[in-house]
């Protein structure tokens, strides 16, 4: 994926998700659930209370040798070892014994790793509250700006170019519910020991679990078991659900930037080249991007489903596939959310291209409007034959308007006047204007209740 767009007057792709996947990231947030561990297991008095003080003050990468840990690692073959290694040694004895009491290595990596991508969660969530946002600003600025609809490639009735963008923000807002839906199956504490069964902890298991929940703000897992796996095969479902979306958004507006269409540009500074041999080219590069990384996400979908499949109480390599499938979804939607921000934000209309291309059927597009309002005295089947034959002979050389002035059963029901205003294609646009602007204002109600329900933090 090339990752080089820029823009000359300052605006760049933000970085996206990638930076929260970085090792040091995610080993911190592996220590914090080593520290909400032995916090809970010493105020139920599993653990001495001072040596969980000590190891919860020590669990800060800040403490450790990284490149040791990166070492031991590759030496042990082992993710977390070489960390509760050094953090038994950093919090000393008799404090370090007590580091990682009765769980296993699962249970702090799923739920540290569940705090990262709440982060990650929380980011993509801010993203698609800009773009809704920036669709709403797009939805206004083209709710009165007639063009042609169009339905199997082919014109079909007008409509405007904010009833397009409204089309999108219905969209998004569905993603935005379905978020919403999912955090409480996403956002949960996994810790009940070796196969989840809390036999290192006996009756107190529920009761530690629930207490690393609550410190961490997670809620417990019901059956904390190591093969549960779903609630992320459904994040990265609704990743890719989003990212089909952002695909049909990139689309669309690429195929409106056609130079035989001509409607639309992404936005695009003076000095940006398309080619490097052919020096007129502007190409839809972001939506490009945003078409490229939308396939991308969809066809992790396979992956985190086989991801689902576990053998037994575990199975490392389905652990694997679904880690892999989770993290690259992520990323991935992140750097096509912040592209499709850009384009929404940037997005210029050619309102003299639409009105031409508009005319493009020499009045074709208002054949609906003629046939309603021939039919109220002919019926709506003779109506739709009549003005069915007229477009056909329009196709032959004929314009639309003389056909129809010729059938007799058209003139006398129909004056040159009627005809005139059944012709501008303005004048049948349904309720476009109205939609565009009442999903302008839902996208933004909906990017505020985003605001309004920010996530916890680590």
């Amino acid at each position: 994926m090339r990752t080089s767009t820029r823009f000359t007057d300052g605006r760049v792709p933000e970085p996206g998700i990638s930076p929260l996947f970085e090792r040091e990231n995610r080993w911190q947030r592996w220590l914090d659930v080593e520290a909400a561990l032995a916090l809970t297991e010493a105020e139920l008095g599993v653990i001495p209370g001072e040596s969980a003080t000590v190891i919860a003050r020590a669990a800060q990468l800040s403490n450790f040798d990284l490149a040791r840990v990166q070492h031991d690692m590759a030496v042990t073959s082992h993710p977390l070892m070489p960390l509760i290694t050094q953090l038994s040694e950093v919090a000393g004895e008799p404090h370090g014994g007590w580091v990682h009491w009765g769980v296993t290595t699962q249970n702090v990596t799923q739920t540290g790793d569940v705090l990262l991508v709440r982060q990650a969660h929380s980011l993509l969530r801010t993203w698609l509250g800009r773009a809704l946002r920036a669709a709403a600003g797009l939805a206004e600025r083209g709710a009165e700006v007639v063009m042609a609809g169009r339905t199997h490639g082919q014109h079909a009735v007008p409509i405007t170019f904010g009833f397009k963008v409204a089309t999108w923000i219905d969209d998004l807002i569905r993603h935005v519910d379905r978020f919403a839906q999912a955090e409480d199956r996403l956002f949960v504490a996994l810790v009940g020991g070796a196969v989840g069964n809390f036999a290192s902890f006996g009756s107190l298991g529920p009761r530690i679990q629930q207490g690393v929940a609550d410190r961490l703000d997670l809620r417990p897992a019901d059956v904390p078991a190591r093969t549960m796996a779903d609630p992320f095969a459904e994040y990265v479902c609704l990743l890719a659900m989003l990212a089909a979306t952002g695909g049909r958004i990139g689309r669309e507006i690429s195929t409106l930037m056609k130079t035989e269409l001509g409607e639309v540009r992404e936005p695009a500074p003076r000095e940006t080249i398309g080619s490097s041999t052919m020096p007129h080219k502007v190409n839809p590069q972001l939506c490009q991007d945003i078409t490229a990384l939308s396939a991308q996400i969809r066809t992790l979908v396979p992956l985190a489903l086989e991801a689902v499949l576990h053998e037994h109480e575990a199975d490392g390599a389905c652990q694997s596939m679904m880690d892999n499938a989770m993290t690259q979804a992520i990323m991935l939607t992140g750097d096509l959310l912040t592209r499709l921000v850009l384009v929404l934000s940037g997005l210029e209309l050619d309102e003299t291209r639409m009105r031409t291309n508009l005319d493009l059927t020499g009045g074709l597009i208002t054949s609906e409007a003629v046939m309603l309002s021939l039919g109220t005295s002919v019926g709506r089947q003779n109506s739709h034959e009549i003005v069915h034959n007229a477009a056909s002979a329009a196709r032959n050389g004929t314009s639309f308007a003389d056909a129809l002035a010729k059938d007799p059963r058209v003139s006398e029901n129909l004056s040159s006047s009627d005809l005139a205003d059944l012709a501008d294609p303005s004048s049948y646009i349904g309720l476009s204007t109205a939609i565009s602007l009442e999903s302008a204002d839902r996208a933004r109600k909906a990017a505020d209740a985003i605001d309004s329900a920010a996530l916890p933090h680590p």
